[in-house]
């Protein structure tokens, strides 16, 4: 059998700083508390509050990390919330390079920023299941983005240098003493698509959209509505093959459509 074009000792190598990068990102996606509803929930009654005060009392019931309601919900829940609310956001930055038709179709902007939005989705849903390790998340990024069955052994000295410091690249200021913003998030989100640039002859194999969707992200001008159609479902079906795979043993076989298992 002739070997896959990009090897997989190359996927490691550029999963393995994705990974770590995405840990800063999704913390600042978690600490982003615009409406103040950590503080609120901690608050003191008031039986003088006003108007402006008992809205933001009902905020505090909104499902967002940090909040009682938060905490009640199941693992299931809190996978479908990072589909929900992270998934939509990068499905739309996913979309927008859709705008430029069949010519942006031929560049890889929409297609790895729509997979380092389902990687950064997947990585999220795993540490809900309580994965947190390294390996097992390239693991997994692997099988469900890629198709790959990936053997992913402990990085040598020098590996988990060059790992650390493209993590480094990617995150940028994300880590500084100013702590994270929606531009430092942003950011460091396009970066985690430009790092797999390298991986473009991949990218088809993640889960994406049908023919339709396909279709109308060729057309001028509606073809943002397309990929983001396209992304949206794409998303969700990363996210259930995730869920399955995490609810596995390690070591038991896992079949995905199109997979190498």
């Amino acid at each position: 059998m002739a070997e896959p074009a990009i090897p997989d000792r190359a996927i490691v190598a550029v999963l393995r700083p994705f990974v770590r990068a995405t840990r800063p990102v999704l913390d600042g996606l978690r600490e982003s508390d615009p409406f103040g509803l950590r503080e609120r929930v901690r608050a003191p009654d008031d039986a003088e509050r006003g108007l402006a005060e008992t809205v933001l009392d009902a905020l505090a019931s909104v499902e967002v990390p940090g909040t009682k309601a938060w905490a009640d919900m199941d693992t299931a829940a809190r996978s479908r919330w990072w589909v929900r609310r992270v998934g939509r956001f990068t499905t739309l930055v996913a979309a927008v390079p859709g705008i430029g038709g069949a010519l942006a179709n031929r560049l890889p902007v929409s297609k790895a920023i729509g997979a380092a939005g389902q990687g950064l989705v997947l990585v999220a849903i795993a540490g809900e299941y309580g994965v947190h390790d390294e390996q097992t998340l390239v693991e997994l990024l692997g099988t469900v983005l890629f198709r790959r069955d990936l053997a992913v052994p402990p990085p040598d000295a020098e590996a988990d240098a060059q790992a650390a410091e493209q993590a480094d690249e990617i995150t940028g200021d994300l880590t500084d003493d100013s702590g994270p913003s929606v531009r430092k998030v942003a950011g460091a989100m396009w970066r985690l698509g430009r790092a797999l640039f390298a991986l473009e002859g991949e990218l088809d194999k993640r889960p994406h959209g049908n023919l339709l969707t396909e279709g109308l992200g060729m057309l001028p001008v509606i073809g943002a509505v397309g990929k983001f159609l396209g992304e949206w479902s794409g998303i969700q079906e990363a996210a259930q093959e995730a869920e399955e795979w995490l609810r596995r043993p390690r070591g038991v076989p896992r079949d995905y459509p199109g997979g190498t298992r």
